[in-house]
């Protein structure tokens, strides 16, 4: 057979792959993507305080410790902040890209104040974290014997306004991780979930002693909800973490006011 017979020959028809769905698309109705907000901010922060409680209960049920849930023993406050720190670092990167994995108010309302979420979105997730806050500690309540030993509480001698700054300065370092690596995107901003992570670990290692570590409302007054006991301060664990979500949004707007990329230039070249 010469090489002209070959190519006289029929061409067998190629087949091509054609996709059974129709592409997603980005856009959608605002009602749709405020639904879509609300489901994905429910879900993570009631998985991410679920696994928190629960650890923190567990952490909490030694005998020996004689005040438990102020966190005097070292080996009792390493695995409460790892149980919020790793629970936290879970629900962001499942999550950030549905809803953006706030998970915490105050988180949401540093974002509402950089510009980063509008008003209404922000109130619909904001709502949608403190019923989580809220159905996460009833659901760890009732899946552990005992009585509640989760819920914030002063301690180690801190009195109320230290207890609010500690909680303010803890959930400042939070909201700078998220404003400075999700918020402002780089190269670093694949590592926004585990250094988010570390910050809230950090928070916990730091606060968990004196004042329980709130570092988030819905994590503070779901407890309170549960167990029907609301401490006459537990007002610090909404002030404190308020005004630590106002100071990083404040930051952030005086480093972007400055044109803050000028003084360091190059961090995200490629070379």
């Amino acid at each position: 057979m010469t090489a002209s017979d070959i190519e006289a020959q029929p061409q067998e028809p190629v087949e091509t792959y054609e996709p059974k769905f129709e592409p997603t698309p980005t856009t959608a109705s605002p009602a749709k993507n405020h639904l879509i907000a609300f489901l994905g901010e429910f879900i993570g922060t009631f998985m991410f305080l679920w696994i928190a409680f629960v650890i923190a209960q567990i952490a909490n049920e030694d005998p020996t410790i004689p005040a438990p849930g102020h966190g005097s023993d070292p080996m009792q406050l390493i695995m409460i902040a790892f149980g919020f720190g790793f629970g936290v670092m879970l629900g962001v990167f499942i999550f950030f890209r549905i809803s953006g994995g706030n998970l915490n108010p105050t988180v949401t309302l540093s974002l509402m104040l950089a510009r980063a979420i509008p008003p209404v979105r922000g109130a619909i997730m904001i709502f949608a974290q403190m019923l989580a806050g809220m159905a996460a500690a009833g659901a760890a309540s009732a899946m552990t014997p005992g009585p509640i030993k989760f819920a914030n509480a002063l301690g180690g001698g801190a009195s109320r306004t230290r207890g609010l700054f500690l909680e303010a300065f803890g959930t400042c370092i939070l909201c700078l991780a998220v404003l400075f690596l999700a918020v402002e995107k780089s190269k670093a901003t694949f590592m926004a979930p585990f250094v988010i992570g570390i910050a809230l670990m950090l928070g916990h290692l730091i606060c968990v002693y004196y004042t329980g570590a709130g570092l988030n409302p819905a994590r503070s007054f779901g407890p309170c909800v549960a167990s029907r006991s609301f401490p006459n301060y537990h007002y610090i664990y909404w002030i404190g973490p308020i005004l630590g979500a106002c100071i990083a949004a404040g930051i952030w707007h005086l480093f972007k006011f400055l044109n803050y990329e000028t003084c360091n230039p190059g961090q995200d070249a490629s070379e």
